[in-house]
């Protein structure tokens, strides 16, 4: 068995990367490989992006504007989460010697360009569900854009700060908690609970994968530091860089392989983290073009319409003949804000499905429906889907049957891919703005995680071992539709490296870690509050 080798102490400066850093010759290529991704990805946003706008007739330019503030302070989110999870993907192949610095990035890029583009979704609408459902209906309104802007300007200004102090804080529980803050201001302005409208089991969901995938890092990480000490039989893997030679060939292999996966999976699975909001920012300024998925088939619309039947008789089976409903939208509106069942809600419900099935079928395609009414059938559809979502979680809701449930499960399908859709276009834009983030802002974080959570360097085994955690954490995370950080996982994985090599944790890094975690919830809630208080104020 290979006995680690003694690793010198760790210097206060980023000494091991400043030879790779003066190699112009690599950055050049680099940057010019990059530079033709971003030029043929404009060429395609552009391109997709007018296309889409053609069939919109406004009179005023005024939305055309927001559009676009809108949506750079939306990729400006994600190219800040570059700065912060991809410099993380980047950062043991980097310290390794196992690529140069920009050559890495733009491998990096790719493969997250990749996972981003092969991505379901899912994870960008667990997101989403987390929004107050009447906010999200008003999202063409001054309080839908307040909740926007509110939320993504607040997680901007807290990954800054973090980036700037080179913090490997959590993009994913900045976001959570920014959504938060708007949904308890809501609340309170409304002078209603500050809880009322937040849907706590969603977020339980999500803050279990947050919580529960930093301590994995660490276990899975150490198990595989020891596996690694028990079959390794050469001593090179344990000791740490030295100079700036690369490691060993199949060391050097072995830490690209997994810069890749972790590269995939991140751009599966945190690139999704702002494409949700970003189409919210689409259907509110362009509800003509966004609001309904256009390219879901005639034939799509007419098994819709037989579903629908289906569902409206099923519906039927829990109405009772006392119940009496007035404005269905307005009567499921009050239940998915307040979780309170009557049972004029089963009956609001059926008629909304009755309704929804009409206007569908009447047009024959999504993409025919008048532009006026583009925006109102998407409320109604993500409205219906919200109430079916939340009914089996509410007290003194009837109890559906396995045949039943099975059918409203398929209607529901219908209605998300209606409704919730993610452009391709919109995942180049993601991708490209995680790529050009993760190109200005890595060295702070890859010096961080290479030197600065354990007391000594970092050694090839101890990457590998980290990066080989992070890539299967984030992986079974991404099919399960769960957000976890990136940056939580591979940190807390180093950590368990060092902590199995008893090589010692550099107790001023992991505080400072460990309270960027804590107050990023509540700090990133009281940002957002208070700006969707101001922009709502402003917004009339």
């Amino acid at each position: 068995m290979a006995t680690p080798a003694t690793t010198p102490e760790v210097s206060n400066t980023g000494s091991l990367l400043d030879d790779k850093l003066s190699k112009s010759a690599a950055g050049k290529w680099g940057a010019a490989v990059f530079g033709i991704m971003v030029v043929a990805g404009l060429g395609y946003i552009g391109s997709r992006l007018f296309a889409d706008l053609s069939v919109v007739h406004s009179p005023s330019i005024f939305p055309f504007i927001l559009l676009g503030i809108a949506l750079l302070i939306a990729l400006g989110f994600e190219f800040v989460n570059g700065f912060h999870d991809t410099a993380n993907a980047v950062a043991t192949v980097i310290y390794a010697h196992s690529l140069e610095p920009h050559v890495a990035v733009v491998y990096s890029g790719i493969l997250n360009f990749i996972g981003v583009l092969l991505s379901s979704g899912a994870v960008a609408f667990s997101i989403i569900t987390l929004l107050p459902v009447e906010l999200i209906l008003k999202v063409s309104k001054g309080s839908g854009f307040s909740m926007v802007f509110a939320l993504l300007i607040a997680a901007i200004i807290w990954n800054l700060g973090t980036w700037w102090k080179g913090l490997p804080a959590s993009s994913s529980h900045t976001m959570i908690g920014s959504i938060l803050g708007v949904g308890i201001a809501n609340q309170l302005m409304q002078g209603k609970s500050g809880t009322a409208g937040v849907d706590w089991g969603q977020v339980a969901n999500v803050f279990k994968a947050l919580l529960v995938s930093p301590i994995v890092g660490f276990v899975m990480a150490a198990i595989l530091f020891f596996l690694f000490k028990l079959l390794a039989r050469d001593p090179r893997l344990f000791k740490a860089p030295e100079g700036t030679a690369p490691p060993p060939f199949y060391i050097r292999m072995l830490l690209i392989g997994t810069c890749g996966g972790v590269s995939y999976f991140h751009g599966s699975n945190d690139g999704q983290k702002g494409m949700g909001l970003i189409m919210l920012i689409l259907v509110g300024t362009v509800p003509t073009a966004y609001a309904l998925n256009h390219t879901v088939s005639p034939k799509e619309v007419q098994r819709f319409a037989a579903v629908s039947t289906q569902v409206a008789g099923a519906l039927g089976h829990y109405t009772t003949s006392a119940s009496t409903v007035g404005d269905d939208t307005a009567e499921l509106e009050h239940f998915v804000s307040s979780k309170t069942y009557q049972p004029s809600v089963m009956l609001a419900l059926q008629q909304q499905v009755n309704d929804i099935s009409n206007e569908a079928t009447r047009y024959g395609s999504l993409g025919n429906v008048p532009s006026d009414m583009q925006a109102n059938v998407r409320n109604q559809m993500y409205l219906t889907s919200e109430t079916l979502r939340l009914l089996p979680k509410a007290s003194g809701a009837p109890q559906i049957t396995p045949a039943d449930a099975s059918v409203i499960k398929s209607y529901k399908g219908y209605l998300d891919k209606s409704t919730r859709f993610i452009p391709t276009w919109v995942k180049v834009a993601v991708a490209l703005a995680l790529g050009l983030g993760t190109m200005i802002g890595w060295k702070r974080i890859v010096v961080t995680v290479g030197e600065k959570i354990g007391k000594t360097h970092l050694t090839y085994a101890q990457g590998a071992a980290a990066e080989i955690t992070a890539m299967i954490t984030i992986g079974l995370a991404d099919g399960y539709g769960l957000p976890v950080s990136t940056t939580h996982v591979l940190s807390s994985g180093v950590a368990g490296t060092m902590a199995a090599n008893h090589s010692g944790l550099q107790s001023s890094t992991i505080r400072d870690i460990v309270l960027a975690w804590v107050f990023t919830l509540p700090v990133a809630a009281l940002l957002s509050g208070c700006l969707f208080f101001l922009f709502d104020r402003i917004s009339g």
